[in-house]
């Protein structure tokens, strides 16, 4: 299989900047938009990210098998949901950041009604989307670059939120009409990006069966431990990374005092993640994706610690600990979508099925239980710190928002860390895999057409001893019926016994590969 173009790379990356125009500015804005525009506690503010971002994670399933009963023979099986999807994922993107007030209750229902559909409408869009890279190729380097480009999408989006928009989010500013102007914008912006990932980011993989049963999807899953490992390990991570995406504005402006730092560190983090993409397929080629997943891991917890226990006087350390955590951040975030990408070929290699959208789905519903689980304790650290809009914050309150920033992220990932420690499907027993699933599919290729011509030979048989008896009459033709149903019985055989020898070999290549 040729090298994927540079243009296919970057239409792929354009659609996580895409995703990331609605997905980023929820984690990033949601929980002070609810607490300081919307007017709703932080403790009910809690309850309903939790709520509503497991709903979302059921709701990643239901679209995992909703694209792999799909195919389309024009536009294939993920693009279709890419394209026709984006609309309105933008457009309750609007909606999310518009609650009315309609009183403690009806704000609080709105809350709730349109942030679920928000979760619906990208689990509709992000399945296929995250699906569409394992399709795309099966190279190790490009789909590490495929992982670095879809970083650099998000981080654009992200960098660009922080430098701009998060600086204009203090007391007293018109925050309502700023999410309003924004999410307005993003949904031209957004489907100028979605219909640019359509046109160029086209699948490549072959597969055996284009739509897959519910049967089969389940079957992948219970064969597949790389898969389950992987996600436990991202759940335990997105716990402890959405804790920290979800405080750290708060952290910077109720800490350490300077909100400004904000547009700083998106810089950096900009800067960081040019760097890691440039770097990161070089580094996935001499130490494999689990060691470099490991080892970024470990920063990210380094990060933790610093901030949990800086002082509040101490800006530039503490500062410096968000910085080194969300490089680790970074690079975990870039290598774990070539890591869920090798699990489908293990799924194919043990099952016979290749099922990139449940796969991808249970993958996606772990991340989303995580960041519904991080998100809640954030706020619930903020609660019981006595967070209060507004106001200066209490001692309390302040080691509310550090346990969130720092020594919550710091535990999740080291427990992330432990799980990854026992992952086995490495970077080399992935190629054996890709290989001998290439040749099982030439094994099946060349046993089909042998197959079939015995059954024309036999056909042709058959019909020409039919064509010689029927001028003899009803008589003859009765009389000959048992011949032509011996002849009949004699060559079915020969049919048989030619698909059964051609099938061990298939069967063997299959074998070869389950273990």
């Amino acid at each position: 299989m040729n090298k994927l173009s540079k243009l296919s790379i970057l239409g792929y990356g354009a659609g996580d900047a895409a995703n990331n125009l609605a997905f980023t500015t929820a984690t990033m804005f949601l929980l002070v938009y609810y607490t300081d525009v919307a007017g709703i506690s932080a403790a009910a503010a809690g309850t309903l990210l939790l709520v509503v971002r497991v709903f979302d994670a059921f709701a990643d399933v239901f679209a995992g098998r909703l694209v792999d009963r799909s195919y389309s023979k024009r536009f294939g099986k993920f693009r279709p949901f890419i394209m026709f999807g984006s609309i309105p994922l933008l457009l309750l993107s609007v909606a999310t950041f518009s609650v009315p007030q309609i009183g403690e209750t009806g704000t609080l229902l709105y809350a709730y009604v349109t942030y679920a559909a928000l979760g619906l409408a990208y689990s509709l869009v992000n399945i296929p989307y995250g699906s569409l890279a394992g399709a795309m190729t099966q190279d190790p380097g490009d789909r590490a670059k495929l992982g670095s480009a879809r970083m650099v999408g998000a981080l654009l989006v992200g960098s660009g939120l922080g430098i701009f928009v998060a600086p204009l989010i203090k007391p007293g500013a018109n925050l309502q009409g700023l999410f309003t102007t924004i999410t307005l914008v993003f949904v031209v912006i957004g489907a100028a990006l979605y219909f640019f990932t359509f046109v160029t980011a086209k699948e490549r993989v072959h597969r055996s069966v284009p739509k897959v049963s519910f049967k089969q999807s389940m079957d992948t899953l219970k064969t597949n431990r790389p898969l389950l490992m992987l996600c436990l390990s991202s759940f335990l991570f997105l716990t402890g990374y959405m804790a920290l995406s979800s405080v750290q504005l708060y952290y910077l402006r109720d800490v350490l005092g300077r909100l400004d730092l904000y547009a700083v560190m998106s810089i950096v983090q900009l800067v960081m993640t040019f760097v890691l993409a440039a770097f990161m397929p070089r580094l996935v080629h001499k130490f494999g994706k689990k060691t470099v997943y490991v080892a970024a891991g470990a920063l990210s917890a380094v990060g933790g610690v610093i901030i949990f226990f800086t002082p509040a006087t101490m800006t530039w350390v503490g500062f410096s600990g968000l910085l080194v955590s969300m490089l680790g951040v970074m690079a975990v975030s870039i290598v774990v979508w070539a890591l869920e990408a090798d699990t489908v070929e293990y799924g194919e290699w043990k099952t016979g099925v290749r099922t990139e959208g449940i796969t991808y789905a249970l993958f996606s519903f772990t991340r989303k239980t995580g960041q519904a689980v991080g998100g809640a304790l954030a706020a619930y650290a903020l609660a019981m710190g006595g967070y209060k809009s507004g106001a200066p914050q209490t001692p309390e309150a302040v080691m509310g928002i550090q346990f969130a920033a720092g020594a919550l992220p710091a535990i999740m990932v080291v427990l992330a860390i432990a799980v990854m420690a026992k992952y086995k499907l490495t970077d080399a027993m992935h190629a054996e895999i890709v290989n001998e699933i290439k040749a099982r599919r030439t094994a099946e290729a060349g046993s089909a057409p042998q197959g079939i011509a015995a059954e024309a030979v036999n056909a042709r048989q058959g019909n020409a001893a039919g064509a010689a008896n029927a001028p003899q009459g009803n008589a003859a033709g009765a009389a000959n019926a048992p011949q032509s149903n011996a002849a009949g019985a004699d060559s079915a055989p020969q049919g048989n016994a030619a698909e059964t020898a051609n099938a061990p070999q298939g069967n063997a290549a299959g074998a070869g590969g389950r273990r």
